[in-house]
């Protein structure tokens, strides 16, 4: 077999994939065109953050098996593109999480004390003591967004620091926080408190723009900001306007949304320190990543072991036709779930309940649950797949129940999908007509069926009249296809719940509009 290693790998991945007997080359800097050309001679390719796995590159590679990524993110890569076409995606969570941490811990740290400054200025032959004066990070307050595995490794270090460490992140239990000797706030808390605050979010739908002019004006004056998760999580032009008010004395960037930066007037502002996005950039991280990598693609391509990937789940091939409407509707279920509850939400997430029904409930419903953890996780942490997502619930103290019943349902083959927090309940219920038609069914109370495909709206209102009506108007004015609209009602509660499926992203200001509209609840975009 042959395996193509297009970014730079360490020479240790690359001996593990020609000792177990592959034909390796190791091509990088290649263009697009000159990748696609070739990509049909390989069952391998093996990349990092340059090469980009497009849907094109994808289909010409014919013999192609196997994409694996050395590093967590796998934006790069055209996932669904490559599920349809069968080419397992595999990634390496983990393998970057303490070098990332320890880089955000490092920015904050030169930030305070004015190191890059100071440097620039003595390389420059000047002395300048008193215009470079730092301060103490000692019992200063940082505000953590998200506690995924780096916002861990940036806690544990901070509390090391002796800062006061308070994390925003609903999916861990006061009893993790208070073994890490963190307390747990709102965002709008964690805003008014820290005096630094550190960002460690995915960036998705809901968190782009989570840091814009609004957050901004809730914080202390003189907070500073580090961000070495994602650009565009942080509202660029909004922070240049905090820095230039001084409402933030400053901040550290790895990340922007543009890489390189289209525009450099905030990589350039005198109080902006920032990196080329090194976070994942050390010796020992590389060799991690490229170790793993290695290890995991000898595994599938000699024994079928699937090992982190992350649109594959390990099922037996003769079971696969079986099960696949039951993945992809479980995987379904866990994506729509976990953009309408949202990750930035005050609640505590208690519990996860996966109840199958019917002939669901008859097969092995062990990858099936993997694939609604790995959906729903996969809005609120970055380095999920099938594999570590139920070490996620249980690093999170979150208990997981599973149960099947054959009691008679309006849907005989069902998935249901509930969320038990401190306030309440959320449920979710879905479907398999047939093989290539799955359904959501119910929403909390409501009963609608929803194809649940592309750019999605979900809307609660008042249940009054012309309310639908206002919604269509502006949509068609702003020029967005309905594709289609589904409709539910509780009846006691006077509110109704409208889904609509449109051909294309909804434009901010459309979203914002539709947000204003008079009976309007709530107004959000999902992605499927």
């Amino acid at each position: 077999m042959k395996v193509l290693v297009s970014d730079k790998l360490s020479e240790k991945g690359v001996e593990i994939l020609k000792q177990a007997g592959f034909d390796v080359d190791v091509k990088t800097g290649l263009k697009p065109d000159e990748l696609k050309e070739i990509i049909g001679d390989y069952d391998a390719l093996v990349v990092r953050s340059a090469t980009k796995a497009t849907a094109d590159i994808i289909s010409a590679g014919k013999r192609l098996k196997v994409i694996g990524r050395a590093g967590a993110g796998v934006d790069n890569i055209d996932t669904s593109a490559a599920t349809k076409q069968g080419v397992v995606v595999m990634n390496t969570p983990g393998g970057n999480t303490v070098t990332t941490g320890e880089h955000a811990i490092a920015m904050m740290m030169a930030l305070t004390r004015n190191i890059p400054q100071a440097t620039a200025s003595m390389k420059e032959g000047k002395w300048e003591k008193k215009a470079l004066e730092g301060r103490e990070v000692f019992n200063k307050t940082l505000g953590i967004i998200g506690m995924g595995r780096v916002g861990s490794v940036v806690a544990s270090r901070a509390v090391g620091l002796k800062m006061n460490v308070i994390v925003c992140d609903p999916f861990i239990t006061e009893e993790i926080a208070e073994r890490q000797g963190i307390e747990l706030v709102s965002l709008d808390e964690l805003y008014a408190r820290s005096d630094y605050i550190s960002v460690h979010t995915p960036l998705s739908t809901e968190t782009r723009g989570l840091i814009g002019k609004e957050t901004f004006a809730k914080m202390k004056k003189g907070v500073m900001i580090i961000n070495c998760a994602r650009g565009g999580i942080i509202d660029e032009k909004a922070l240049l306007e905090a820095l230039e008010s001084g409402k933030v004395s400053g901040a550290a960037l790895d990340v922007f949304s543009k890489e390189p930066p289209e525009d450099w007037s905030l990589a350039k502002h005198p109080r902006v320190i920032c990196t080329p996005h090194l976070g994942a950039s050390t010796h020992e991280a590389q060799e991690n990543v490229a170790l793993a990598v290695a290890d995991q693609i000898v595994d599938y391509l000699k024994n079928g072991i699937i090992r982190n990937a992350v649109n594959a789940p390990s099922i037996a091939p003769e079971m696969m036709p079986k099960m696949k409407p039951y993945t992809e509707l479980a995987e379904t279920m866990g994506l729509f779930m976990g953009q309408i509850i949202g990750s930035m939400i005050s609640d505590r997430l208690k519990k996860i309940s996966i109840t199958y029904n019917g002939d669901a409930a008859n097969l092995d419903t062990q990858p099936i649950t993997m694939t609604a953890l790995k959906g729903f996780f996969s809005r609120i942490a970055d380095d999920v797949n099938y594999v570590n997502a139920p070490v996620l619930i249980k690093d999170r103290g979150i208990e997981l129940v599973e149960s099947l019943t054959s009691k008679e349902e309006i849907y005989t083959n069902s998935i249901e999908l509930s969320l038990e927090f401190d306030s309440g309940i959320r449920s979710l219920t879905g479907s398999v007509f047939k093989s290539s038609d799955i359904r959501i069914v119910k929403i909390d109370n409501y009963s609608i069926e929803v194809i649940p495909s592309g750019y999605m709206l979900v809307i609660y209102n008042k249940d009054l009249p012309g309310t639908v009506g206002k919604f269509g108007t502006i949509l068609g004015q702003a020029n967005v296809n309905i594709a289609r609209l589904f409709l539910g009602r509780d009846r006691q509660q006077g509110t109704a719940l409208i889904i609509i499926n449109l051909d294309e992203e909804i434009p901010r200001r459309v979203l914002e509009k539709l947000k204003k509209v008079p009976n309007a609840i709530s107004v959000q975009e999902v992605v499927i």
